[in-house]
C-alpha cells in the first residue's frame, strides 16, 4: 500500500512550489484553530482526574478514619454529622504525557468529490482539538517529530499548530522511538498509506518501552468504496507514479483486498501491543473520532477497533 494512486483530477496542481504551499498552509491557521475550537467545544472535558486516592484538589470520597491517619485528616463538619469520624479523601491527578503525530505525507491532501475536506484538514482539526482538551485538563502534549519534550498550555498548542499547518512532503518516516514515550500515550493520526512493516515496527517498538497508543486511520471515502469507473488517470502524490486504466472498475475487488489485507496487518500489531485503532472517515462527523480518542485516553472505553463512518 505505499504507492497509492488517486485521480490526477482530484490531486493537488502538480508543480506547486514551495512557496505557495507555504502561503496556504499559512491561510489555514485561523480556520483550523476555529474548527479545532468548535469541535473541541462539543467534548465535556471535565477534571480528567484518575479516580484514584491521591494528591489533588478535586473531592472524590469520605471513608472513615483509620489507626494511623493524620488528625488535620478527619473531616469534622461531615463527622459531626455521625457518631464516627470521616476522612476527606481527594482525587489523584497525575499530568500524563501524550505523544502526537499528524502525519503530513503528500496522500494526505487527497479529497474526492464524496468529502468536504481534505485528510490533513480533518487530521490537523482533530489533533488540535484533541489537545486542547488535553492541556485544558492539565496535561502534558507534545508532537513525536519535534519536540524534545511535552509541554502543557499555550506553548504545545503554537508547536502543534505549526506541525499540523506544514507543506506536505512525499513520505516522511514514521517517527522515531525513544525515551520520551517510555510509560506515555500515543496518538497517531494518518492514512497509513506506506509499506505495513514501518507502521508495525513503530508500533511494536514503542509498545516495548511501555506506551500506550491509539491508531487513527483517516481515509476518504472514495479511498474505502473505489467509486470510480472507466479511463481514469491515477498519480501519487510523492513519486509521480502514473496509471492510465481505461476500465478502472476492474481494479475495485484487488484493490479492496490489498487494503483489507494491509488494514489486518496493522491490526494485528495494534492487538498485540493492547493499543486501539479507529478507522474514520472525512464524510463522518469528526465528533465521532474525537468522542473516541478522548474516552481512550481518559479510561472510559475498552482497547478495540471502533469504526466511525457516517450510517
Amino acid at each position: 500500500m505505499a504507492d497509492v494512486l488517486h485521480p490526477a483530477s482530484e490531486n493537488k496542481p502538480r508543480g506547486e512550489t514551495a512557496r505557495s504551499a507555504a502561503e496556504a498552509a499559512a491561510c489555514a491557521f485561523p480556520a483550523l484553530l476555529v474548527e479545532a475550537e468548535k469541535l473541541a467545544a462539543t467534548i465535556i472535558a471535565g477534571d480528567h482526574g484518575r479516580r484514584q486516592s491521591g494528591a489533588g484538589e478535586a473531592f472524590w470520597q469520605f471513608r472513615h478514619f483509620r489507626e494511623g491517619d493524620p488528625r488535620a485528616a478527619v473531616d469534622w463538619r461531615r463527622s459531626a454529622k455521625s457518631d464516627t469520624f470521616y476522612v476527606r479523601e481527594t482525587e489523584w491527578e497525575l499530568a500524563q504525557s501524550v505523544w502526537l503525530w499528524c502525519d503530513r505525507s503528500g496522500s494526505m491532501d487527497y479529497k474526492s468529490h464524496l468529502a468536504e475536506e481534505t485528510k490533513a484538514f480533518r487530521a490537523a482539526v482533530l489533533t488540535l482539538a484533541l489537545s486542547l482538551l488535553l492541556t485544558r485538563a492539565g496535561e502534558r502534549v507534545g508532537d513525536i517529530s519535534r519536540d524534545a519534550r511535552a509541554r502543557n498550555g499555550e506553548s504545545a498548542l503554537r508547536g502543534l499548530t505549526l506541525t499540523v499547518t506544514a507543506p506536505a512532503a512525499g513520505l516522511p518516516p514514521m517517527p522515531g522511538v525513544d525515551d520520551r514515550l517510555r510509560r506515555s500515550n500515543i496518538v497517531l493520526l494518518s492514512d497509513f498509506l506506506r509499506p505495513a512493516r514501518e507502521i508495525t515496527e513503530f508500533i511494536g517498538a514503542a509498545a516495548a518501552q511501555g506506551a500506550h497508543g491509539h491508531i487513527v486511520q483517516i481515509f476518504d471515502p472514495a479511498e474505502e468504496t473505489w467509486p470510480f469507473e472507466g479511463r481514469i488517470l491515477f498519480e501519487d502524490h510523492g513519486a509521480g507514479h502514473q496509471l492510465l486504466t481505461g476500465r478502472a472498475e476492474s481494479l475495485r475487488s484487488t484493490y479492496k483486498e490489498k487494503l483489507e489485507a494491509h488494514r489486518e496487518e496493522i491490526g494485528e500489531a495494534v492487538r498485540k501491543a493492547g493499543w486501539s485503532f479507529i478507522v474514520h472517515h472525512t464524510d463522518a462527523a469528526p465528533q465521532t473520532a474525537l468522542l473516541a480518542l478522548y474516552a481512550r485516553l481518559s479510561g472510559d472505553a475498552g482497547i478495540g477497533i471502533a469504526r466511525s463512518r457516517a450510517q
